[in-house]
């Protein structure tokens, strides 16, 4: 232990800090770690929360908000309408993305606007409108996955990169708010959670350098002796340096550019997944449903949520170090496709073993999409230098939101033709929902190998 702490003392002394900025207080406690920084993480995790819920939020109550907007003729036809609510979010941040990671300022306050009025949606296109608001002005995952590098040590990073008036009648009566619009509850639950993460980023530290009125990165002491030798101070050395090496296209980087069009195949299945579950799993019985309600389903996904944060806490990083980024994509995406071709079979069975089953089979779903996505975050960060990875993120963010935006429009489009060939030969009904997941699934396993996907040296 004392070898460890005279290694880390070394490495400060070797590296020159300056006093009144922030980005070097930033990096000198992160060359100071030697245990996880709970304060952190715990910010980020409040942060990637308050940024992520919003998306997932609509899901255990689309199918049943979509039916009450009686535009859907038939009952098949509910999951399609449903697929332009989801792609709409999507869309909107399609079109954010980059400008947010430029910016890479964390701004959680305004999705809280239009995510409270997606509840009050009356109609259909009030519905449409707001969440492509919503998509539009959160800009927070970018930016956060960028900052999560830069304060935490390699080997904490994998941790830091995750209808009440029918169900309570005597709390909510049918002319209150709550009675007549269902959906509002959980949508301003979650706007009140996200306003607390945009508090909480007044807390967050400053990562970037800033050196007498200009913004750069720490000077390393090797560096710094053999420009002591040449007669330049570190200041006419930075300056220097960042006119004579400039910034490397991201567009260019192979390394950043592979990672990020595997990150969106994975991304357009993930979400697809997340588009179908819930409409299959509150869809009926004579369709190949499983005939739940939305409270069901909620806690399917908060079960799932469980596991998915012990598994972050506990088990992903060891896994991360014994297989690597790359090879968890491959292993996850690969044990994926026999899980999904286990769910129409599920579906025929009943009570409590249904319930244990879908349980198990959600989260373990769910489990492997996360070890998947969270690898490859980790090479998008590594495929940059510092002062690119916000750009980066919000490149990335721009590429996976287009894709993800397909997701729910073609899933939900795909769902309501699968409902209506329940007596086909070949995959009939849900079953050809489930292939074609794992035909693209199987098209991102492959992606993930050379010479398409690279790393950087």
């Amino acid at each position: 232990m004392g070898g460890e702490d005279d290694e880390c003392r070394e490495t400060l002394l070797k590296k020159e800090y300056y006093e009144n900025c922030s980005g070097c207080k930033v990096e000198q406690s992160k060359d100071l770690q030697r245990s996880l920084p709970i304060r952190n993480v715990v910010a980020i995790y409040i942060i990637v929360l308050a940024g992520t819920l919003p998306v997932s939020s609509p899901f255990p109550f689309i199918y049943f908000m979509i039916r009450d907007f009686h535009i859907a003729n038939r009952e098949e036809d509910i999951g399609y309408y449903a697929g332009y609510v989801g792609a709409s979010y999507m869309l909107g941040r399609t079109l954010t993305s980059v400008a947010w990671g430029m910016v890479a300022d964390a701004m959680v306050a305004n999705p809280v606007i239009f995510n409270t009025l997606f509840g009050l949606s009356v109609n259909f296109w009030m519905a449409i409108s707001t969440r492509f608001l919503l998509g539009c002005l959160n800009g927070i995952l970018g930016p956060i996955k960028a900052y999560t590098s830069e304060v935490l040590r390699e080997e904490h990073q994998a941790i830091g990169m995750s209808a009440p008036a029918e169900k309570y009648p005597n709390i909510f009566t049918e002319s209150s708010i709550f009675g007549r619009f269902p959906y509002f509850l959980p949508c301003l639950c979650i706007s009140v959670f996200a306003f607390g993460g945009a508090i909480s980023c007044c807390w967050l530290p400053e990562t970037l350098h800033k050196h007498n009125g200009k913004t750069k990165l720490c000077d390393d002491s090797f560096e710094a002796l053999e420009t002591a030798s040449s007669g330049f101070d570190a200041n006419e050395r930075n300056q220097k340096n960042e006119e004579q090496i400039p910034k490397e296209s991201l567009l260019k980087n192979w390394p950043l550019m592979s990672s990020i069009l595997v990150y969106s195949v994975f991304s357009l299945h993930d979400m697809a997944y997340t588009e179908i579950f819930p409409l299959w799993a509150e869809s009926p019985r004579k369709l190949g449903g499983l005939s739940f309600s939305t409270e069901d389903v909620g806690e399917i996904l908060a079960i799932s949520g469980v596991g998915l944060f012990v598994f972050q806490m506990s088990f992903y990083p060891y896994v991360q170090k014994l297989l690597g980024s790359i090879m968890i994509a491959r292993i996850g995406g690969v044990l994926s496709i026999p899980l999904l071709s286990s769910f129409p079979f599920i579906a025929k069975l009943s009570g409590f073993i249904l319930s244990l089953m879908i349980n198990i089979a959600s989260m373990v779903k769910n489990v492997l999409s996360l070890a998947i996505v969270t690898g490859l975050f980790t090479l998008q960060n590594n495929a940059v230098d510092q002062q690119q990875r916000g750009a980066a993120n919000g490149l990335a963010m721009t590429a996976m939101s287009l894709f993800k935006a397909v997701g729910p429009a073609s899933a939900g489009a795909l769902f309501s033709w699968a409902e209506k060939r329940q007596n086909a030969v070949i995959l009939p009904g849900v079953q050809v929902v489930f292939f074609i997941l794992n035909a693209v699934e199987a098209i991102a396993v492959l992606m993930t190998f050379k010479p398409f996907l690279t790393q950087r040296l």
